[in-house]
């Protein structure tokens, strides 16, 4: 039995910005964007404000006529008013279905179907530019956060209505949706509860308590539909932390703010801080005053970890891995210092949270779990979803008493440390791990800005990599990298802008594969 049903009323997203405001008021917010629902707030505001304002978008939602129990899918132009929309969605009982701005106009459609005629917030750009006019039919109304549309509602025609006083949800009642990362096909629908989030909650206030004194600002770069970002926030708005939140990760953009708030606490996923290494040559410092460094999304680059750290002034400088997803929420953690080497093992994710997650690695073929025989990894944890929207046969496939199986396969060593080889449909027969490969390469080559292992049309391991200034790879260099891995294909190099990506910027690697297989590349 897991520690964290005890006690667990969890999450209350629609009041999470008033209860922040009630202990620290004063205390700010600041954007690198202008919101598309409240233009006029600027990029620094204080808890309070926000809090005003996710209570009048609630109202306005309620006046639309959206009643308790109901789903609003938002999908509209990137903007950190899409988190407050799920707040204001959640403070009226209803249930916010959030898909990424980066999801293209037939997937979204296909969700919005599976939703079973929710309500949808969106914005002209989106339907001028990616919906199709199916998602009228498919919708039970259709609200816009910014711009005009014939056949749309604007948001903005109820503003002074009424204040309605929130709702009050049960903790097992969905109090969220999500879609997963969709690096596999069609995203699935993850239906999250109040008492899964605070699951999730505990384990991450947990992990930062013994690292972070007293008041740190908290810059982060986190999708904005993520379920991560709302476990992130409640931990800085409750915690009377200072937020700043970036929806663009370009380095010179982020240099220049972080130059001036001096984060304390960076959150981001882990193609950003690749991206934000470079930041560590910069003169003003914009990394000296970090103390944390979080990264909950996937594995990543010891090279990347050291670089980052090294460019920290702060005396413990730590970075936090979590290796969780979507599903079930964080389930190990691993700290890295400044005495790790660039070359430090990447494949080693951590341990569980003591009394919250478990972790076993189960046989795939009758032989015990090992570096060269890898096998399924599979977790526990309260902080799991409890299905995917019209799809539980799906969920349910996936569950082993109580066990959920995560894709990916890796072992354990004998102290414990869970170590993450390979996603199971990236296995390249004869090869062994591929991420090893590419962390491997990242550490030799310092030019590289992503590298991806792929299996090629015959079979054979394929590189593609991207440069850090576009430029052509050395080849020569490549080689010397390259001794010593198991044989791969001449490198395929590509754009990163070219690249498939999930809306936390993962690969997507078997579309790449398609493509590769068309024909495309370098």
């Amino acid at each position: 039995m897991l520690l964290q049903r005890t006690g667990n009323r969890g999450i209350r997203l629609g009041t999470l910005f008033e209860r922040a405001a009630s202990r620290h008021p004063a205390n700010v917010l600041i954007l690198d964007h202008d919101l598309d629902l409240a233009p006029d707030l600027g990029r620094r505001a204080t808890v309070a404000e926000l809090a005003d304002l996710v209570a009048d978008l609630a109202s306005r939602l309620r006046a639309a006529r959206i009643r308790p129990g109901e789903r609003v899918v938002v999908h509209k132009s990137d903007s950190f008013d899409i988190p407050l929309l799920a707040c204001a969605i959640s403070r009226i009982g209803a249930v916010p279905v959030l898909l990424s701005p980066q999801l293209d106009g037939e997937t979204v459609t296909e969700l919005v179907r599976r939703a079973d005629r929710p309500h949808l917030v969106t914005d002209r750009a989106k339907l001028d530019t990616a919906l199709p006019a199916a998602v009228f039919d498919l919708a039970e109304s259709v609200l816009l956060a910014s711009g005009t549309h014939a056949r749309a509602v604007e948001l903005g025609d109820f503003a002074g209505v009424r204040r309605v006083p929130p709702v009050t949800m049960p903790p097992d009642h969905p109090a969220l949706i999500t879609h997963t990362s969709g690096t596999t096909g069609v995203p699935k629908l993850a239906v999250h509860t109040g008492r899964t989030l605070q699951a999730r909650y505990r384990p991450q206030r947990l992990a930062i308590a013994p690292v972070v004194r007293g008041r740190e600002t908290v810059a982060m770069h986190v999708s904005f539909v993520h379920s991560r970002l709302f476990t992130a926030l409640a931990i800085s708005l409750l915690n009377g932390f200072p937020i700043v939140v970036l929806a663009d990760d370009d380095p010179v953009r982020a240099a220049d703010l972080f130059a001036r708030v001096r984060p304390g606490i960076l959150e981001a996923h882990p193609n950003s801080f690749i991206r934000w290494e470079e930041l560590a040559d910069d003169p003003r410092g914009p990394l000296a005053h970090v103390k944390l460094f979080s990264s909950t999304f996937d594995a990543i680059h010891p090279r990347t970890v050291h670089r980052l750290l090294r460019a920290s002034r702060r005396r413990g400088a730590l970075f936090g891995q979590l290796y969780g997803q979507s599903e079930v929420g964080p389930t190990v953690v691993r700290a890295f210092t400044r005495r790790h080497a660039p070359d430090a093992d990447g494949r080693c994710v951590g341990m569980p949270f003591p009394g919250m997650t478990g972790v076993r690695v189960v046989s795939r073929d009758g032989r015990p779990p090992s570096p060269e025989n890898p096998g399924h990894i599979e977790v526990r944890s309260d902080g799991r979803i409890t299905t995917y929207l019209g799809e539980d046969d799906r969920y349910a496939r996936q569950l082993d008493d109580g066990w959920w199986r995560m894709g990916d396969v890796g072992f354990k060593s004998r102290w414990g440390c869970l170590h993450l080889l390979d996603r199971e449909v990236d296995l390249i027969p004869g090869f062994g791990s591929t991420l090893a490969a590419e962390d491997t390469l990242f550490a030799r080559l310092d030019e590289l800005a992503e590298v991806i292992i792929i299996s090629g049309p015959d079979g054979r391991a394929v590189p593609v990599v991207c440069t850090k200034d576009g430029g052509p790879l050395d080849r020569e260099a490549w080689r010397r990298a390259a001794a010593g891995l198991p044989a791969m294909a001449e490198p395929v190099q590509w754009r990163l802008s070219d690249l498939p990506q999930t809306a936390t910027t993962k690969i997507k690697r078997l579309r790449l594969a398609e493509l590769l297989a068309a024909g495309r590349g370098e």
